[in-house]
């Protein structure tokens, strides 16, 4: 979880997609504490009670905003991930290859991050949580999806000038981040540059094929 800004208190109060009025502050400070214990004891080990402790804020308070510990770390993974997975498409003349694998670099660095951990440890309890994997599917990963798909048509169209249909464009998509996914979700090990470099080239190839 990134820690706020200097004016994060100056901000004002907001409002939880799971609970009433509260101040921006205290949902800092309860979505950082989530993210430290759950990269210290793991989803198992992360309670609410301690999450109240580590934040300083009241359990009964928490409970006002959150429903349970997965609603908080997908309060934290929305945040994080906002900034982390955004797509940033260079001004000027750069190469279409290079731009995608940097960008699927930044991916595999958030895997490494807390908050790719967070995310890794919600996929995971969403194997077994049907509430879980709803919340997951139909929030977070949904519009991230979305962002990723527009991102991935910005760039087809900036670099190479190809324009794809919207099932084309979720194929690539999918092409794009399945094997990162993969190794991170399912093996539980760095994605290494040979990975990035073969899908980035692999995603082109497909993308020239599609507008031919």
């Amino acid at each position: 979880m990134s820690k706020p800004t200097a004016d994060a208190t100056d901000r004002p109060d907001v409002i939880s997609r799971t609970g009433p009025r509260r101040s921006e502050s205290a949902r800092l400070a309860v979505l950082h504490a989530a993210d430290d214990l759950l990269v210290e004891r793991g989803f198992a080990g992360l309670t609410i009670e301690g999450i109240a402790q580590r934040a300083g804020v009241a359990k009964q308070t928490i409970y006002r905003w959150w429903k349970s510990k997965v609603d908080i770390l997908l309060d934290t993974l929305a945040d994080d991930a906002r900034d982390a997975l955004q797509w940033r498409i260079p001004e000027g003349d750069t190469a279409a290859e290079e731009d995608l694998k940097a960008h699927l670099r930044r991916v595999a660095d958030f895997f490494q991050d807390p908050a790719g951990q967070v995310l890794q440890a919600l996929v995971g309890h969403a194997q077994l949580d049907e509430k879980t994997a709803a919340a997951l599917r139909s929030g977070f990963l949904r519009e991230q999806r979305e962002r990723d798909i527009a991102g991935l048509r910005a760039l087809l169209t900036r670099s190479l000038h190809v324009t794809v249909g919207d099932q084309t464009a979720g194929r690539l998509v999918d092409l794009s981040f399945g094997p990162l996914y993969y190794r991170a979700l399912v093996f539980g090990e760095p994605i290494d540059e040979e990975v990035v470099d073969a899908t980035a080239r692999a995603v082109l190839m497909l993308a020239r094929e599609s507008a031919a």
